[in-house]
């Protein structure tokens, strides 16, 4: 009995393109249909998803599969197929399907050469290596010459698309085959010019060259002696086993070499040189080459032949796979950029250096003189001019070759003509100069855009000993002068404290503006302080007495008055601050007596043209990110006061963007980093937007000098601060808050069909805050009145109906209690006034015992009473106050609460600098306990989309790089969703 249930017969035809055109029939006289041909045939083939992605065509009443190129091969090579069907195929076929075998090991052998036709046609294809296929099976090659051309082409088509599928089918192979192989991909189809299959395959690297030399163009100089500069372009061979063996040769009349070469070249030469003449002349300058002996071969070039050669030519050789060799200082001439150099002249800076007193400031002028430097060659600026003045592009100076570029010789003159020479460099310019001498790129114009060509020379600056010193000392703290803590100072220094304010004086001795950027809680106010009484002290010593203005939020007078007051009670301060503060002459009679003058931002404000009117010794300004946006009122003020030090005290010097970095630079050094307009276009797009790591460093260049930041974690700080433990606590929304939830994120969802422009992110902005307060507590968004706590306080069911409400507010009543139990005290922060209010009654209700909130309408005077009483050890039990909840704006800053030894985030700021300085109220000098941070954040809502920005953004912010939620408005509405959208499993 038969093994076979039926027998098909296959019919198999292959397109010019390599796929296979497949039809069959049964034994039973029926032609079987596509489908069902399909299901049989390929009932084993994975590829094709075992024939379900196959096409069917129908013509002529006929089902045709079409089986792809790529597939053909591997698949009529293993003829996996159902063993129960009698397969026959077409005896019509069988030349080229007996070659299949064969093309299948050639394919995992990697027996294959890319096609000469077809890069001569403009694409890569692949085709058998017909001398692999001699050592495989040689009989079976008789069978390709059976192949009409159509089956050929196929079959090669066919071929090529499997060698593609099985070695380059990822982008990493196709990227190595790139690499490798560049010529392969070469757009100039000219590089076949001369060559056959097998010379090109040689050319390109694809198959080993067995000739023991390399043919190469050398490019010779001319010799010192002569008159006139002539270039030489010679054909020479070298042996590859001595590559300083150079034989010259020449190309005859009729395109083959001669010369005196060693005889076992011979033949080798009379093989190759036939076509070095055909793509010589294909791959230079047409008529450069005229196939005859007078052409570049034989006669000199003239100088802007010679560049072209080295600048264009020579390049387009060697892409094209034929070797070079050029002088030996063209490759150096090359890799060294031009630079344009202002060398400060021998004394400038020593008249102003020996008197000790301010030596430039930085709009002082300082006299230079140009200098070039063009390879290994320093040029005067008369030399580069003479130079110049040849109009040549290689010329020999001082016994050695130059590149003139003409780019480049017209970039250094638009760059000496925007300098007058004669009227000098600011003490500015000489400073970012060095600063950035190894910017390739030019500092663009008062508008901070960019030349028309990028210039690939170099501008720097070359200083005196002098100026050296100085900017030696500005960049590295091992410089900085050692200074004595003056005698008034009623505090013991740490050493980093007395090197802040060594470098305070210090920089005040050249006029230079200063950001003390040190962490919260390290003494930025005891190193002001001290530097306060250092200016006292020159002015006993001159006997001219000046004052200084120093310049705070509200909420931090009081804690000024109480430290200066502490740590330097000589010093005459004057509160300036209040309703019934001292104006016009009156005020200027007091200030000209006084050592510092305190006021509030606000107040500095009202007061602009009174403070105007004084030039004040020095002016500081704490916490000096209040001054963050450039263009308000305060902003404006304060820079506008004129003063002969300018400091900033900052333990956040950026907050979200970098232009408030410019903000606070162009407080302490007017016009060091340009304009604002000049600073976006130069820093801020760069950064915040491109990251350009280049434009990061070159900015870290510029601020560096005028910043001192040191953390608390840095070995020499030395702090011994306990720890502090920062934990995230996880909670789960209510029923009602998850409801809520959803409901504002549909509305905002049908909202953002039909808004746009600002009315769209309005609405986005809107729904931010929506559901940030509701994941505080309903009452916030529903704005309905809680029960008055006032008279008795709560009933036991009207405070249990606002805890259950919130799981939020359940948890912290909790961890309050047992911290509570355990004797400590904690801080609360939260954004909303209306939450405040809520954690005061509610804790009070439940701790029996009073409860501070501090907010932004507190005053001076509340805000004063409520420090002291939080954090004093001598009050009566049931007057202690031991939980603070403050507003994180007017509680975040300027406070030292280290009575507490708990801080609660209860909702989440964009910005991990605020928290942290929120949380530096507590840790601080001064506490001695460990601290507990706990930041609570509401699972499956946008709050946990804030964590997890919060942690890519705090190392964003160390770099000197941060955003704001405005990226929020710009997201489209399908990521909005997936922001805003509460996740299920959590709700």
């Amino acid at each position: 009995m038969s093994q076979y249930t039926e027998t098909i017969t296959v019919h198999i035809q292959l397109t010019t393109y390599g796929d296979a055109l497949i039809y069959g029939d049964s034994s039973m006289n029926y032609s079987i249909s596509g489908q069902m041909l399909k299901q049989r045939l390929f009932a084993w083939h994975e590829a094709s998803f075992y024939g379900t992605e196959l096409e069917i065509q129908h013509v002529q009443d006929t089902d045709i599969i079409v089986l792809p190129s790529e597939q053909v091969i591997p698949f009529l090579s293993e003829q996996e197929l159902l063993k129960h069907i009698e397969w026959i195929w077409d005896e019509a076929n069988a030349p080229w399907l007996r070659l299949i075998p064969l093309l299948a090991h050639c394919i995992e052998a990697k027996a294959y050469v890319p096609s000469f036709a077809s890069f001569q046609a403009g694409k890569l294809q692949w085709e058998w290596d017909t001398e692999a296929l001699e050592n495989i099976q040689p009989a079976e090659l008789t069978l390709l010459d059976r192949l009409d051309q159509n089956e050929r082409d196929g079959l090669i088509a066919a071929f090529s698309a499997a060698i593609f599928q099985r070695w380059y089918g990822t982008e990493a192979e196709a990227a190595d085959l790139r690499r490798e192989y560049p010529i392969l991909f070469a757009p100039n189809r000219q590089v076949t010019a001369g060559l056959d299959a097998q010379a090109w395959l040689i050319a390109i690297g694809w198959k080993a060259d067995t000739a023991p030399f390399r043919p190469l163009l050398q490019l010779l100089e001319p010799e010192l002696e002569d008159d006139e500069p002539s270039w030489q372009l010679k054909l020479v061979l070298q042996d590859k086993q001595d590559p300083a063996l150079l034989v010259p040769v020449q190309l005859a009349d009729d395109g083959y070499a001669s010369g005196s070469w060693p005889d076992a070249w011979t033949a080798h030469v009379r093989e190759r040189s036939g076509g070095w003449l055909e793509r010589l002349t294909a791959m230079l300058p047409a008529g450069q080459l005229a196939g005859s002996r007078d052409d570049i071969l034989s006669r000199p070039l003239s100088d802007e032949a010679a560049w072209q050669f080295l600048t264009t030519d020579s390049q387009r050789l060697l892409e094209s796979g034929w070797q070079v060799l050029l002088p030996a200082w063209w490759e150096a001439a090359t890799r060294k950029k031009p630079k344009l150099r202002a060398k400060v002249r021998p004394g400038e800076g020593a008249e102003a250096r020996a008197k000790g007193g301010s030596l430039f400031g930085l709009d002082s002028i300082v006299q230079f003189d140009w200098r070039v430097a063009i390879g290994d060659a320093d040029l005067s600026e008369s030399e580069f001019a003479e130079l110049v003045a040849r109009n040549e592009r290689l010329v020999r100076f001082r016994g050695q070759w130059i590149a003139l570029d003409p780019a480049l010789l017209a970039q250094i003159r638009r760059a000496m003509n925007g300098i007058d020479s004669a009227q000098g460099l600011s003490f500015q310019d000489i400073l970012q100069l060095h600063l950035l001498g190894n910017t390739d790129e030019p500092e663009g114009n008062a508008s901070g855009e960019q030349p028309e060509d990028p210039a690939r020379f170099r501008l720097e600056v070359e200083l005196n000993a002098h100026l050296l010193k100085l900017i030696s000392q500005l960049g590295r703290q091992s410089d900085w002068p050692a200074l004595d803590v003056p005698d008034g100072l009623q505090a013991e220094l740490r050493t980093y404290q007395q090197d802040g304010y060594a470098w305070l004086a210090f920089l005040r001795r050249f006029g230079l503006g200063a950001c003390l950027a040190d962490d919260m809680g390290l003494g930025k106010t005891v190193q002001f302080i001290t530097y306060l009484l250092h200016l006292q002290e020159i002015a006993t010593e001159t006997g001219v007495r000046s004052s200084s203005l120093l310049i705070c939020p509200t909420s931090v007078l009081g804690n000024w008055q109480k430290e200066l007051r502490r740590f330097a009670p000589s010093l005459r301060v004057i509160l300036h601050y209040g309703s019934k503060r001292e104006q016009g002459d009156w005020f200027r009679e007091k200030a000209a007596q006084a050592d510092v003058i305190l006021t509030s931002f606000a107040t500095a404000a009202l007061d602009q043209e009174l403070l105007q009117s004084i030039t004040w010794d020095s002016i500081c300004l704490d916490e000096a990110q209040n001054i963050k946006n450039a263009q308000t009122k305060q902003s404006t003020a304060v820079r506008s006061f004129p003063a002969r030090h300018r400091i900033a005290l900052t333990g956040t010097p950026i907050e979200n963007r970098l232009s408030e970095l410019w903000s606070i630079y162009d407080f302490i050094n007017p016009g060091y980093l340009g304009s604002s307009r000049a600073f976006s276009n130069r820093f801020m797009n760069a950064i915040e937007k491109e990251h350009n790591e280049q434009r990061t460093m070159d900015l870290q260049k510029l601020v560096q000098p005028f910043m001192l930041r040191r953390k608390k974690k840095d070995p020499a700080i030395q702090l011994d601060l306990p720890d502090k433990n920062e934990m995230k606590t996880y909670i789960h929304l209510t029923s009602e808050q998850g409801a809520l939830y959803d409901q504002i994120v549909k509305e905002l969802m049908e909202r953002m069909q039909k808004l746009e422009g600002i009315e769209r992110k309005g609405a986005i902005l809107s729904a931010l805050t929506q559901l940030k307060q509701l994941c505080d507590h309903p009452a916030l968004l529903t704005k309905e009145a809680l029960p008055d706590a006032a008279a008795s306080g709560y009933r036991p069911s009207d405070l249990e109906a606002i805890i259950n409400r919130s799981s939020k507010l359940e948890r912290i009543l909790a961890m309050v209690k047992e911290l509570r139990e355990e004797g400590d005290r904690c801080l609360i922060f939260t954004q909303y006034i209306g939450m405040g209010q809520m954690l005061q009654q509610v804790l009070a209700q439940e701790l029996q015992e009073p409860v501070l909130y501090l907010n932004g309408s507190t005053s001076k005077s509340a805000r004063d009473r409520m420090i002291e009483q939080f954090q004093s050890h001598t009050l009566p039990p049931d007057e202690q106050p031991s939980v603070f909840i403050l507003s994180l704006k007017a509680g975040g800053v300027g406070l030292n609460l280290t009575a507490a030894n708990h801080v609660f985030h209860f909702d989440r700021w964009w910005n991990p600098a605020v928290e942290n300085q929120a949380t530096d109220r507590a840790y601080r000098m001064g506490q001695t306990k460990d601290v507990q941070v706990h930041k609570f954040i509401s699972l499956g809502t946008l709050e946990e989309r804030i964590d997890e920005m919060l942690e890519s953004k705090q190392q964003l912010s160390d770099q000197i790089i941060t955003s704001t939620e405005g990226w929020i408005t710009e997201l489209s509405t399908e990521a909005l969703k997936d922001l805003f959208t509460l996740r299920r499993d959590w709700a």
